[in-house]
């Protein structure tokens, strides 16, 4: 697994086999930001279930201002405490180790927005369409910010309230929904 554009670009990010997490395809993350490439600078991004880090450090290496990376398994943040220590964005990183539903508490009560998040939860938890109506009702999209989500099958919404799809995409049995605030 490596950094596919940016700054960082070519560097090898550890973490490709740690236990419960499924990387996002190299292919997946390529086509995902040159998607976004022109909303990544000065972002403030969430990297949600993070796992690695690879998809928040691939938004730090484009330009991101910060990236909260959040993960409730210890191993994937001793993983992910190494990228960002061997990559040297400590200043740009934010690490959370938490449940997801505490996370996005902790957000709605520090009232703590983003411009770009990434969802993409173990496959079999199904928690998608809460995660972005929570998104949606507790206002942590900024104005124009964008929802991507990266699941196995076609049972996401197409609207939550004011957050709409935009476009969706298949890579074999994976498919990746972007969203955005209207």
């Amino acid at each position: 697994m490596r950094v596919i554009s940016g700054n960082l670009k070519g560097r090898v990010i550890k973490g490709y086999t740690i236990d419960g997490t499924r990387p996002t395809m190299d292919r997946v993350k390529e086509s995902i930001f040159s998607t976004i490439q022109s909303d990544v600078a000065d972002s403030i991004f969430l990297d949600l279930f993070a796992g690695s880090g690879s998809m928040g450090i691939e938004a730090i290496s484009n330009g991101a201002n910060t990236c909260y990376f959040v993960d409730k398994s210890k191993g994937a943040i001793n993983v992910l405490n190494d990228n960002i220590n061997t990559f040297n964005i400590k200043d740009k990183s934010i690490i959370i180790t938490n449940d997801y539903n505490e996370a996005l508490n902790y957000f709605k009560n520090n009232n703590i927005k983003f411009d770009i998040i990434f969802i993409d939860p173990p496959y079999n938890m199904h928690i998608i369409n809460n995660i972005i109506e929570y998104i949606g009702n507790n206002n942590l999209l900024n104005d124009n910010g964008i929802i991507i989500c990266e699941v196995d099958n076609k049972y996401l919404k197409e609207e939550f309230n004011n957050i709409i799809k935009y476009k969706d995409k298949k890579y074999g049995s994976t498919y990746v929904y972007f969203y955005k605030k209207r």
